[in-house]
């Protein structure tokens, strides 16, 4: 097996897993602040967005060597898909600038501004962890047994 059909069979399952990673880190960075252990959602926090561009590296590099899957299924279940897909990749537009708004704000210690952005950011960026990893599932897991 050469490089590019390795990478472009195993970055699908690493991507979600950094996805799911990301969820995972933002879940705990929201209870960090909520407890007021300012520190730890602070890193938290910087190790979700490390994580999601982690995951953007593995996808653009994914998409490179593949290209894009279309899905087999058809019916309700291709229609849930699409939709999914097509959330999934307009939020993750969106969050882009947001992320870049809250750690500007972050940075310069304006907290206040920081937390009503925060308060927009942090859906779309945990709605996009997720509904990555659930388009990776229905892609390469259901997707399959669909086809067949």
């Amino acid at each position: 097996m050469d490089l590019q059909t390795f990478l472009g069979a195993v970055l699908p399952g690493v991507n979600a897993g950094f996805n799911a990673l990301s969820a995972t880190l933002l879940l705990l960075g929201f209870v960090a602040i909520r407890s007021r252990h300012v520190i730890w959602h602070l890193r938290l926090m910087l190790s979700a967005l490390v994580s999601s561009a982690l995951f953007l590296a593995g996808y653009l590099t994914r998409m490179a060597l593949t290209g894009s899957h279309p899905f087999p299924g058809s019916g309700n279940v291709r229609t849930f898909y699409l939709v999914l897909l097509v959330s999934h990749m307009i939020l993750a537009i969106v969050l882009l600038p947001l992320l870049g708004r809250v750690l500007y704000l972050a940075y310069h210690r304006r907290f206040d501004r920081h937390r009503w952005w925060a308060r927009i950011t942090w859906p779309i960026w945990m709605y996009v962890s997720v509904t990555g990893v659930v388009v990776y599932y229905m892609l390469y897991h259901l997707a399959p047994i669909l086809a067949a």
